[in-house]
């Protein structure tokens, strides 16, 4: 489970870098980038609620 909650921090900074990017600089190459990094954050949020509740099922 720590190791969930790692992957998801280090996936919001870059995803915070790079939507940081394209708002403040126009940087279309971020944009995508943060958009892929939205896409795994989902991926992980729906992993982190699975093993939330096997957790709390012991």
């Amino acid at each position: 489970m720590k190791e969930l909650i790692k992957k998801i921090n280090a996936e919001f900074e870059a995803f915070s870098t790079e939507a940081s990017l394209q708002s403040e600089k126009g940087n279309k190459a971020a944009g995508t980038r943060a958009g892929k990094s939205a896409l795994e954050l989902s991926k992980l949020f729906k992993e982190f609620r699975k093993v939330s509740l096997e957790e709390s099922k012991k």
